[in-house]
């Protein structure tokens, strides 16, 4: 069958609003909650009033009528309208489903006002309203002539119409827009719209009782409409079905209108995979019950990875990423090329999506071991250095039941992995290379494999690095010599410290430069250090240059002397406020200047102590 083609199609409210009988618009599985404010009502009625303020003007001054009014791109998926005859929102449920509370609103306030306008001058203004509420029952309710006529009088046929169904894994209150839809009069509405006071056992005060839905209904119909005479509600209807417009986008495969709306949503939050994968996962869940279940499973990983996403740990997708590569490992499957995660659960292991309660929990089990582990030093040393290293912790850190996780298991092997990633930050080759990405992979079946003891794990990271770069030893710690960037830094503050037995965190924290590097008595501390100025300018980058330092004791000590920042003067922030190992030390430092000779010094030991890490030397 020939491929149908993407259909634009430029439309007035009225005409984009009304849907054949069978047919049914479709929030889907994946989208997100109804989130529209009065705020954002407020603006859209807004925008509307000055568009009629517009038109009044140019009739009076007989200017040329403005274009319609334009609310923008709607994206909708037809895969199913043969099948389903649903017309899927991809893009513009939330202006869609504002619309139709719009339009409610209007049908309330015109069915109120109609009975009261009696006086034959006003004739006119009564077929307006009349055909206004003629309009809207067409839209709202499918209603033809007969039907309509039916509706009139006895308001409760309306019940059962299909025009908004929301299969949002993300909404709570699904029904809700039905419920405002089916009821006659503004007092029946709110008798029947969902009241959070009453069913939650929550104290809310007023307005903020009720959901988004009514409150938005509430706002066009008692704070916008109820000051309107019926010749403004007239026109406002008139312009709102007749001059507006929104440009219709039907396309025929969902996986094409989910890329076009990410291409062409430059406002809101895009699909992300995660989205299409939970509403996958919800619709093969078996029965309503277990809909529910998984549901509440899933907003509570959602909520964990949040949390997570604001500590620029992980996000869903990056779960998500993470679970791919350990089941990749756990099936023995060792390829380096890239594989899409859409593909790889809807495709390549859509197996994967027929259980969708014991997915989700294997998602939550690695969601809640970063949780577990975010806060520790070495995680946080490790992640400053690549990204990648995650697939590879959450690797082997899955092996373990969370509870038996300790923090020594954490160190052992991310202190093997942050070897390879030092490395990677010394020599000019990219982490796609095979030293480094493919080793990683091939090591990864094991990483996830517990029958394969620790110990063996470290053999293959030590006999690779042996391998690769042993006979290089004296290049790399050159590199550490000659280094003049941060990362470095981090590592050589960690091993000190553990060399001596102290703590450490990475907790607001920056890289100070023992010799500063800028201020006002720059030129006079190179000249008493006897360097020239470029030789200044490379030597107070070096790594010996450089140390840990709480962000409020640098900003304290500034660009200031070495004498003044190892100073013990109780009234003076300086390094013996410090708990970064290697400032405590300097404060008994044997001198009170800070030379090019110290900085070599310490730049040999810095050199010294990485390599003995790298290459396993105590």
């Amino acid at each position: 069958m020939a491929q149908k083609q993407i259909v634009p199609k430029l439309s007035f409210i009225s005409d984009y609003l009304k849907l054949a009988k069978l047919e049914h618009f479709l929030i889907p599985e994946y989208q997100r909650a109804y989130s529209w404010t009065t705020e954002r009502c407020s603006e859209l009625w807004q925008n509307i009033e000055s568009f009629i303020a517009e038109i009044n003007d140019a009739e009076e001054s007989i200017e040329v009528t403005p274009d319609p009014y334009f609310f923008g791109t709607i994206i909708i998926d037809c895969e199913n309208l043969d099948t389903e005859n649903s017309l899927s929102l991809i893009d513009g449920q939330q202006r869609t489903t504002t619309f139709l509370l719009l339009l409610k609103a209007l049908l309330v306030k015109i069915n109120e006002v109609l009975p009261n306008i009696n006086d034959s001058d006003s004739e006119s203004l009564k077929d307006g309203l009349i055909g206004k509420r003629n309009n809207i029952l067409e839209i709202l309710y499918k209603a033809d002539d007969e039907s309509r006529s039916e509706i009139l009088k006895d308001f409760s046929k309306v019940k059962g119409t299909k025009l908004l169904i929301n299969k949002s894994i993300n909404e709570k209150f699904r029904k809700e827009v039905a419920t405002i839809l089916e009821g006659e009069t503004f007092s029946d509405i709110e008798n029947q719209v969902y009241n959070i006071n009453k069913q939650e056992s929550r104290r809310k005060q007023g307005d903020n009782k009720f959901t988004n839905y009514f409150r938005n209904f509430n706002f066009f119909y008692s704070e916008r409409l109820q000051n309107f005479n019926p010749s403004q509600i007239n026109q406002f209807a008139k312009i709102f079905l007749k001059k507006c417009q929104v440009i219709e986008i039907r396309s025929w495969q969902t996986n094409q209108a989910i890329t076009m709306f990410n291409s062409l949503n430059s406002k809101g939050m895009p699909l992300t995979t995660a989205d299409i994968i939970a509403a996958k996962l919800y619709a093969n869940n078996p029965s309503d019950n277990d809909k529910e279940n998984f549901g509440t499973q899933w907003e509570e990983l959602v909520k964990k990875t949040n949390e997570l996403g604001n500590k620029n740990i992980v996000n869903l997708d990056a779960v998500l990423q993470q679970f791919m590569y350990t089941h990749r490992a756990l099936e023995g499957e060792f390829k380096t090329s890239m594989i899409g995660l859409k593909e790889y659960y809807e495709d390549s292991k859509n197996n994967l999506l027929s259980n969708p309660q014991a997915l989700c929990e294997k998602l939550t089990k690695i969601a809640e071991c970063w949780e577990n582990i975010a806060d520790y030093p070495i995680v946080k040393l490790l992640l400053r250095f690549n990204e990648n290293a995650k697939l590879y912790l959450a690797s082997y850190l899955y092996r373990f039941d969370n509870k038996n996780i300790t923090q020594d298991i954490v160190v052992e092997i991310s202190e093997y992995l942050l070897k390879l990633f030092a490395i990677l930050e010394l020599v000019d080759k990219g982490y796609s290379s095979s030293e480094f990405k493919t080793f990683l992979f091939k090591e990864n079946i094991r990483l996830v494999d517990g029958s394969i003891p620790i110990t063996e794990i470290k053999s293959d990271f030590d006999n690779h690095i042996a391998a690769k770069w042993g006979n290089i030893e004296s290049e790399i710690a050159d590199n550490i010599k000659e280094y003049d960037k941060n990362l470095l830094v981090y590592l050589n503050d960690y091993l000190y410290a553990k060399e001596n037995g102290q703590p450490i965190d990475f907790d607001k924290v920056t890289i100070e430069h023992i010799m500063a590097q800028s201020g006002k008595d720059k030129a006079t501390i190179r000249q008493a250090a006897g360097m020239s100025e470029n030789e200044f300018d490379e030597y107070v980058n070096k790594i010996g240059n450089k140390i840990l330092l709480e962000e409020k004791i640098n900003k304290s000590i500034g660009n200031e002397w070495f004498e003044t920042k190892i100073t013990t003067n109780a009234n003076i922030l300086g390094y013996k406020d410090s708990k970064y190992a290697i400032a405590q030390s300097l404060t008994s430092y044997p001198k009170t200047q800070w030379e090019k000779s110290d900085i070599e010094t310490a730049t040999q030991k810095a050199a010294d102590r990485i390599c003995n890490f790298i290459f396993g030397r105590k």
